[in-house]
């Protein structure tokens, strides 16, 4: 199934959010550290609520290990500064789908690897510089996942 990667997260809540997301989609976590919080941290914990349990979250020391980890498999970057809207990608059972920090989003030295193809963006209202990142990752993870026809699902 999917995998997210949340490259150096800093906001506890949202990252909470996104275990949560991950379980009920049926996708894997991945953290490259450096984390902006402690994953012990009582924030992280209360927007998981119970679902931490249903989740593989593996952390990564950097980006190169969290590569090497999936090596093989698709990786699209998600970033306003990308030209492609993600509706118009075509997903498969497999993909791995990145997100930058918070505060400052992917940066270059890691957006500028990916083809084009593979750098998508959410559209958003002109004048806007981003969407919340829990947000972000749902919008793109059940694009992906209708596209697989709910698979896993109980519809």
């Amino acid at each position: 199934m999917f995998a997210l990667i949340l490259f150096e997260p800093e906001i506890p809540p949202n990252t909470g959010n996104i275990i949560r997301l991950c379980a009920n989609v049926g996708a894997e976590l991945h953290l490259v550290e450096p984390l902006g919080f402690d994953f012990a941290d009582r924030s992280l914990r209360r927007a998981g609520l119970d679902y931490h349990e249903y989740v593989t979250v593996r952390r990564h020391a950097d980006w190169r290990a969290c590569r090497a980890v999936l090596v093989g498999r698709r990786i699209f970057a998600l970033s306003s500064k990308a030209g492609r809207c993600y509706s118009d990608a075509a997903f498969l059972p497999d993909d791995v789908f990145l997100f930058g920090p918070e505060t400052r989003g992917l940066p270059a030295y890691i957006l500028d690897k990916f083809p084009s193809e593979q750098r998508l963006h959410l559209p958003m209202r002109a004048g806007n510089r981003s969407l919340n990142l829990a947000n972000a990752a749902a919008v793109t993870v059940y694009e992906a996942w209708r596209q697989q026809g709910f698979r896993g699902s109980e519809d």
